[in-house]
């Protein structure tokens, strides 16, 4: 029973987080009442299958159509959708799929071994620790910039700014809603990415076709990677999965979040950064790698101290209770042969999904290969039908094309799409962190001191931004030395 479970969750998940605007919180949602069929044990192991197929599935529009499924997706789209048309599709398929099975191996053994500790460890983090780790990402999201750093701030501050459109979390007063009730709720994730990654390909297809996908024939055997692909893999799929597996710790969009710290290490360890963004492998298997070691690390607070740190956790939870199980300290005493068994069921569902997807890379690759003629109205529909169905909403349909428009001209621009989209998602729990530290700072935010863990996060934060002054500073040096006089 635990495997049919196990293999329903997994195959359930991939294939609904193929689909845009079905996310794995809203996957498990849907699955829930599934779960009395298999009792809690298997209803456990059935949900994290789910959620760990959908993190997958999540990835293969984003590397195929250029359309994150989800938002821990978005990363993937700047390297996965270059070797996409490059005619890399299955190879990079292929490569997710192994990324992903050995950062849920590394994510299993670390809930295995370190779950208690780590719990605990878990706790320490209040709101100062967690703003630091906030503004840490986001002095790091510059490096998803490439050469034009100033114009990655001014997106991530257009993000930030988008985000706080609607109702104010503390008071619920509108902002920036200019009397619409329709603004009052806000600019949602989905129509803004959907809009700014996949309608603007398709209008770049469309009004510049020499700029366009690039087809390639390829044979059966060339949509798998290549020796020297896979050998540059292994490096970021180890480091993305160790990476993931502690990020996933944090409370809020642990799996967002990274992502794009993986891909910004990537990019500073690797011995070619100008390849990033045209195609690089690394690009792709490190923030899908730390997207999956990341579920195994959100598991240990709810599993150890039953608190949700992730709103799919918070899924789970919901459906445990429904079962009247109680995670918690108390959890392995009393039920330890249902840890073990999900420990265990785990480790086997990661096999059937690296089982159940290697051999679809082929049938994948191939849509890589469709003319855009027919491709495109079929992506056009799928976006029109993704966004409409999460809110029932003709608003943000418009929306999707208002932002697909104008996330045309970004790229005719150089203006990077990403830091914009991550702004967006991460701006909330930012947002929510420096409230609950004012709060606790009774309005000084000096005693910030006080936090060793948040000042030493603050500290990496700032050398990174002089770091960066500095280089470039020496570079236009060395630029203007070289110089011939005229």
């Amino acid at each position: 029973v635990n495997l049919v479970a196990c293999f329903t969750g997994a195959l359930v998940g991939t294939i609904i987080g193929v689909l845009p605007g079905l996310g794995p919180t809203v996957t498990l949602a849907l699955m829930l009442p599934f779960t009395f069929k298999f009792g809690p044990t298997a209803g456990l192991i059935m949900m994290a299958g789910v959620w760990y197929g959908a993190m997958y599935g999540g990835s293969t529009t984003s590397i195929l159509v250029n359309i994150p499924g989800e938002a821990a997706s978005v990363v993937t789209c700047i390297d996965g959708y270059q070797m996409c048309k490059k005619g890399r599709a299955g190879a990079a398929l292929a490569l997710v799929a192994i990324g992903s099975f050995v950062a849920g191996t590394l994510g299993i053994l670390g809930l295995q071994f370190f779950a208690p500790l780590l719990g605990k460890a878990a706790l320490a983090f209040g709101p100062p620790e967690y703003l630091a780790v906030m503004i840490l990402a986001f002095v790091l999201l510059s490096n998803l910039s490439g050469d034009h750093p100033i114009k990655g701030a001014a997106m991530t501050f257009l993000g930030l700014f988008v985000s706080s459109i609607g109702m104010n979390p503390l008071d619920s007063y509108p902002r920036f809603t200019f009397g619409s009730e329709t603004l009052v709720m806000g600019i949602d994730f989905l129509p803004l990415a959907m809009g700014l990654f996949g309608v603007s390909e398709i209008l770049n297809i469309a009004l510049e076709k020499h700029t366009g996908r690039e087809f390639k024939k390829i044979r059966y055997w060339e949509m798998y990677p290549t020796k020297e692909e896979s050998r540059r893999s292994i490096g970021p799929i180890l480091r993305g999965s160790v990476l993931g597996f502690f990020v996933g710790l944090l409370p809020g969009p642990c799996n967002v979040l990274s992502t794009f710290i993986a891909y910004a290490v990537e990019k500073k360890v690797s011995k070619t950064p100008e390849a990033f963004g045209k195609g690089a492998v690394e690009g792709v298997v490190a923030p899908e790698s730390a997207n999956n070691s990341a579920v195994m690390g959100a598991m240990i607070p709810l599993l150890t101290l039953g608190i949700p740190f992730a709103a799919p956790s918070a899924v789970m939870l919901a459906g445990l209770r429904m079962h009247n199980v109680e995670p918690g300290p108390m959890l392995f005493t009393n039920m330890p042969e249902m840890f073990w068994t999900f420990i265990a069921a785990m480790y086997i569902g990661n096999v059937m999904l690296l089982i159940l997807n290697l051999p679809l890379v082929g049938l994948f690759g191939r849509i890589a290969v469709i003319r855009p003629a027919i491709i495109m109205p079929a992506i056009s529909l799928i976006c029109l039908i993704g966004v409409y169905s999460v809110r029932n909403s003709m608003f943000d349909v418009w929306i999707m094309i208002i932002s697909g428009a104008i996330g045309y001209f970004l790229r005719k621009w150089k203006f990077p799409i990403a830091p914009f989209i991550i702004g967006v998602v991460l701006a909330p729990t930012m947002e929510n962190s420096v409230r609950q530290s004012l709060m606790l700072f009774k309005g000084n935010p000096l005693l910030i001191a006080d936090r060793p863990v948040a000042l030493a996060l603050l500290a990496v934060a700032i050398a990174f931004i002089l770091y960066r002054i500095v280089s470039s500073l020496m570079g236009k040096k060395i630029e203007f030395q070289g110089e011939e006089p005229v």
